[in-house]
């Protein structure tokens, strides 16, 4: 079985990652959708709130296109988590040139940490390119409309932090 590794904070879970996700399905037959806890980042959404979105999310295209998805929140080093779910894929999304910078050391690394897994880029569909959580947030926070960036109720959920 081929297990594949998903990693992000997903705070919050947009089309974005939706889009990876769908596609990264049609390499692995199980694919673990990584929460970091990530403390330094100081999230928006609580890790259970993140994985809760997740698993929603999650559940809706697996229900649509069937396949295995797990999500697995994790603190740890990425290349230890991919060792703890049996992962030999890491999947990572890219939208610009400016991420695969970032992404290009942490292969490095990774490999150097244990060779024997592997790192798939998926490039973000064009019309998701320009999506990041971080952005989300801030278009959230000063009441724009974020419906073009991620699903109804994670938008809800958004507005629901920021109208508190």
């Amino acid at each position: 079985m081929r297990i594949g590794l998903y990693p992000g904070t997903f705070d919050p879970v947009t089309l974005g990652h939706l889009d990876i996700i769908e596609r990264a399905m049609a390499l692995v037959d199980r694919l673990v959708i990584g929460v970091a806890i990530n403390r330094d980042k100081g999230p928006l959404f609580a890790l259970e709130e993140r994985v809760a979105m997740v698993q929603a999310e999650c559940a809706k295209i697996t229900e649509r296109r069937g396949g295995e998805i797990v999500v697995h929140p994790f603190e740890n080093l990425l290349i230890d988590c991919a060792k703890d779910v049996g992962a030999s894929v890491i999947v990572r999304g890219l939208r610009a040139v400016a991420d695969f910078e970032y992404e290009f050391q942490m292969v490095g690394m990774n490999r150097a940490l244990d060779a024997s897994v592997e790192t798939v880029f998926l490039m973000a569909d064009a019309r998701r390119q320009a999506i990041a959580s971080k952005l989300v947030k801030e278009i959230a926070r000063l009441g724009g409309d974020v419906s073009k960036f991620v699903t109804p109720d994670v938008r809800t959920k958004l507005v629901g932090k920021f109208s508190a």
